[in-house]
């Protein structure tokens, strides 16, 4: 496996965990970093014309990982199940929009 990817699952798992940190001090609620997460997924908009749809969802697949992290219901936190959650998610909203 691509040493990159390898940092980039370790630093996915990092900022999962510290989000779920900030939720349970109370620093952030559940909803609010939800909200941060959409504003930092809207922001792609701005990038979007000149770039492929590939790249676009290279972007979106991190900030939608910590998304579905927050979504856990205490379990530990999985990158391959949290990884293959946001490409089913992905995936669904693929097939809704070809419909």
């Amino acid at each position: 496996m691509n040493t990159a990817n390898l940092q980039m699952e370790g630093t996915l798992l990092a900022l999962a965990a510290l989000c779920e940190a900030l939720k349970k001090k109370g620093v952030l609620s559940g909803d609010e970093i939800v909200a941060a997460l959409s504003c930092a997924e809207a922001g792609i908009s701005s990038r979007a014309p000149g770039m492929s749809e590939a790249n676009r969802e290279a972007i979106r697949f991190p900030i939608r990982f910590l998304r579905r992290a927050m979504e856990r219901d205490g379990s530990a936190l999985d990158y391959a199940a949290i990884a293959a959650g946001v490409g089913r998610t992905r995936d669904e909203g693929r097939t809704s929009r070809a419909e």
